[in-house]
């Protein structure tokens, strides 16, 4: 390692030196980074721009909670417990964190439920779900050039939402305990910015609140997307061009690849998740509640071309359009896709981004951080999907977890919550 009274430039340079053709960030590299976020406070990361954090109630319903998120242009939110007291513990006073998935994937249940009341009779089951399938069979289309964060999943999705049953009178609460990605799990401004950096990329959190332990609230929330528009604002700093500049390939990314042997499969250590073009559409968005994953690249053929990507918030394509909901027990995703963008051309589904293993990592984190995406799609020359980079990948190789460094944090209840909530996903 270089000595201690080089520029950090130089000795940056130097571990780079000594590390060779190997693949991989240097841990001399990421144990410079370390002693530097180390430093950095959380309280120096920028503030909401509507200046404070927006909350929801565990007893609101969801069409209040949707409203809400609409109204803030924000896709989740800490849910509180509205039985808890101001002395409870952090996890007591607060149940988890709802998003935008969450509630699509719960209302693409409750059509499927109310369908097969209607077709089975069952009054019990109709009265569960028949005001969602006869709202979703009254509408179709999708909203054009909308602003808002519901608006950018439909505008008649949010009327569904919010005008129908069961959506009017069910309590996020109620769906936070089913479909929840992460615990309520935070940190404290005089945390450091290494802390964050290590929960968003080895413990897999996408957002994390941060509270203010002497006035009682939670007063910021940090995401991996505005660490990643954090770290495109850094060009120019050596530490940060350092990295920039060398290719995925020379990182060690992606570290999750293609499974050569399934088709369509789950993640299982260093696999992608990814969907067959010939699958059923519905099977994809199970995959997607099954793994806590908001989108899938759909690859084609043995080879596994990459042909198109399906999101969660695709689902409003399938629960607003009569004609598809009526086919989606037999509705391949390539069909599903084909007939999304022939109809909604300009609203439609996005195609995928992609890059080879050979571009640098600061222009694949100006490409996220522009198009704020989650992922991006790495291909060979003949389009063949060969790994997926994620916003965790991308901070992990910025930073490595010292020893022992969350075993005491948070009276040493902390590492043992994220790490139960991954073995449950």
């Amino acid at each position: 390692m270089g000595s201690s009274d080089k520029p950090i430039d130089e000795q940056l340079q130097e571990l780079w030196e000594e590390q060779g053709e190997k693949r991989g960030v240097p841990q001399g590299v990421r144990d410079l980074l370390n002693s530097a976020f180390a430093k950095v406070p959380v309280s120096s990361f920028p503030k909401l721009p509507y200046g404070k954090v927006v909350e929801i109630s565990g007893d609101a319903s969801i069409s209040e909670a949707v409203h809400l998120l609409a109204e803030h242009n924000i896709f989740s939110a800490p849910v509180r417990n509205p039985s808890a007291s101001p002395t409870d513990s952090w996890s007591t006073r607060y149940l988890g964190m709802v998003d935008y998935p969450s509630i699509i994937l719960w209302v693409l249940e409750q059509a499927e439920l109310a369908a097969a009341a209607i077709a089975t009779g069952s009054a019990t089951l109709v009265g569960a779900g028949a005001g969602a399938l006869g709202a979703l069979g009254a509408l179709s289309g999708g909203a054009k050039d909308a602003p808002s964060a519901a608006d950018a999943l439909g505008q008649d999705f949010y009327k569904v939402i919010l005008e129908n049953e069961p959506f009017k009178s069910t309590k996020v609460s109620e769906i936070t305990r089913a479909y929840r990605w992460a615990p309520f799990l935070p940190i404290q401004h005089n945390d450091s910015m290494l802390t964050v950096l290590l929960l968003l990329s080895k413990f897999r959190l996408r957002s994390i609140p941060v509270v203010n332990i002497d006035e009682n609230v939670v007063q910021n929330v940090i995401t991996q997307s505005g660490v990643i528009l954090g770290l495109s604002q850094c060009c120019g700093r050596d530490w940060f061009d350092n990295l920039a500049g060398k290719s995925l390939h020379q990182l060690g990314l992606p570290i999750i690849f293609i499974c050569e042997l399934r088709v369509f499969y789950a993640m299982i250590g260093e696999q992608v998740v990814s969907v067959d073009a010939s699958k059923l559409v519905l099977e994809a968005f199970v995959l997607m509640k099954e793994k806590h994953i908001g989108g899938l690249p759909v690859v084609e053929g043995p080879e596994h071309h990459l042909v198109g990507n399906i999101s969660v918030r695709d689902v409003r394509f399938l629960l607003l359009q009569p004609e598809l909901f009526a086919k989606r027990k037999e509705l391949t995703v390539i069909d599903f896709m084909k007939t999304v963008m022939e109809q909604e051309p300009e609203t439609g589904m996005l195609p995928p981004t992609t890059c080879e293993n050979t571009a640098n990592l600061g222009d694949v984190i100006e490409m996220l951080a522009k198009k704020t995406l989650p992922r991006i799609h790495i291909v060979d020359k003949s389009n063949q999907l060969v790994g997926v980079v994620t916003l965790r990948d991308i901070i992990g190789c910025f930073v490595s977890e010292p020893k022992d460094y969350f075993d005491d944090y948070f009276g040493g209840v902390f590492k043992e919550t994220i790490l139960q909530a991954n073995r449950s996903k």
